[in-house]
């Protein structure tokens, strides 16, 4: 999987900026790039639209008091409000280079077109006052565009999780990195479009936007197992598997066959229909064991009897029962929410913490998904899923999902590299398909979706 953007927690953003001071680059650097980021941003998406840049008592705040003065500088009608006066020196800086009136933040600001959003970022654990989210939401309401600073205010930045009630941003501009609200419900929602601003910190991190794959090009001695083979093992729901054969065929599997004990209408003759279950076949490149699997557990049980990597979806993990199953088998799970609480319990932390633990404890890639969707790996490493059409909550996608991955494994990318690849591809195709589209017409788009991969 090629590593997108990186994103980094509240602690790991503030040791990546105090690497850059202790380099020589100084707080206020730092705070006067930022700032001149979020005007550029504001500049270019609402032009000369009169602004009020909602300013708070901390770093946060110094930023838009810098946003503030460059908008003013490109002849924007600029006002600042502002929650308290500064507290930290780099934020008294800023104040002292603003060269406007600073209103108090209260019943009696009015709005404007443009609302920038700096009062609180990264690092906020609680809530703001009730007076100050009762006139946060007003001004966010009557504005005409809403433009966060580094996260919208009210925002846990680590968990995503909503502190106060948030109004929907149309744009969220960032500093150095990602942050992990950025990418995990129900904050992304609320971010609007995330424009990530260089401002010169080494932001190296375990934890990535998953990005565009590098596939291996195909090698001219190529052979239809070379190119990898994926064993699938039917159970009492054809289509679930059905679907999950054709996206693995779709997704550049040499070789696809199924095992089942009667035949499945609508595969296509490429697509190899045994009544034997080949799990011992030493060209078998991944092993797809759990779509449309029903209560038929034996069918996991004889698959975790294979030494094949293997992906296990929908019903395969609900018959887990125990993660210490998944030891030694080079698995990936794909859990939904419900899925991932029967398998793991409820463990503590962000979706984020989850995941990972969950990794760990099971010795597994663990794909989480739904709508902000996890893939980790036991060593540490975490991919954020780009945003994604709404419309995969359909049935039928995982399924989808889980096929593409078992062909991106066979293909042989390791298991962290196959999930994360299949995951953006995912998304991807789910664009192309569109807003009506069936599991069946997400399949279809499959190869549009890797033609991507050549622009």
């Amino acid at each position: 999987m090629t590593s997108g953007r990186p994103i980094l927690t509240t602690e790991a953003m503030i040791a990546a900026e105090q690497r850059a001071i202790d380099a020589g680059t100084s707080v206020e650097t730092l705070m006067e790039r930022a700032g001149a980021a979020l005007a550029e941003a504001a500049y270019r998406y609402a032009g000369k639209m009169p602004a009020l840049v909602l300013v708070g008592p901390g770093n946060n705040g110094g930023d838009g008091y810098v946003a503030a003065r460059h908008l003013a500088e490109r002849g924007v009608p600029v006002r600042v409000a502002a929650l308290s006066e500064p507290r930290s020196d780099a934020a008294r800086w800023a104040r002292s280079q603003w060269t406007g009136d600073v209103e108090p933040l209260g019943d009696a600001t009015a709005p404007a077109p443009l609302l920038v959003d700096a009062l609180f970022g990264t690092g906020l654990k609680r809530g703001l006052q009730e007076s100050v989210s009762e006139a946060f939401s007003r001004l966010t309401t009557e504005a005409f565009v809403r433009i966060a600073c580094d996260v919208p205010s009210g925002v846990d930045s680590d968990s995503g999780a909503e502190l106060s009630p948030i109004p929907a941003f149309d744009m969220t501009v960032t500093f150095g990195a990602l942050k992990p609200a950025h990418r995990l419900m129900p904050a992304r929602a609320k971010c609007g479009r995330v424009v990530l601003a260089d401002i010169g910190v080494d932001a190296g991190s375990e934890w990535n936007e998953i990005g565009r794959p590098f596939l291996p090009p195909l090698d001219p001695a190529d052979h239809k197992f070379s190119r990898g083979l994926v064993h699938a093992l039917a159970g009492k729901m054809a289509g679930a598997i059905a679907l999950a054969a054709k996206a693995a065929a779709r997704a550049g599997a040499g070789y696809v066959r199924v095992s089942t004990s009667r035949s499945i209408d609508g595969l296509p003759a490429a697509i190899v229909q045994t009544d034997t279950a080949e799990i011992n076949d030493e060209r078998i490149g991944c092993l797809l064991v759990g779509p449309g699997m029903g209560d038929l557990p034996q069918v996991l049980t004889l698959a975790l009897t294979s030494h094949a990597p293997k992906v296990i979806d929908a019903d395969g993990i609900m018959h887990l029962s125990d993660p210490e199953r998944l030891r030694g088998q080079d698995a990936i799970i794909t859990p939904h929410e419900g899925e991932f609480t029967r398998l793991f319990g409820k463990l503590e932390g962000s979706k984020a913490d989850r995941a990972l633990e969950a990794a760990r404890r099971c010795g597994a890639v663990v794909v989480y998904k739904g709508p902000d969707t996890l893939v980790a790996s036991p060593d540490g490493r975490l991919g954020f899923a780009p945003p994604a059409p709404a419309w995969l909550a359909s049935a039928g996608t995982g399924d989808v999902l889980a096929g593409m991955i078992a062909a991106l494994r066979a293909r042989g990318l390791n298991g962290f590299d196959a999930a994360g690849a299949a995951v953006w591809l995912h998304g991807r195709a789910a664009e192309l398909a569109g807003p009506q589209m069936l599991a069946d017409d997400l399949v279809e788009a499959i190869p549009a979706a890797l033609d991507l991969l050549n622009d």
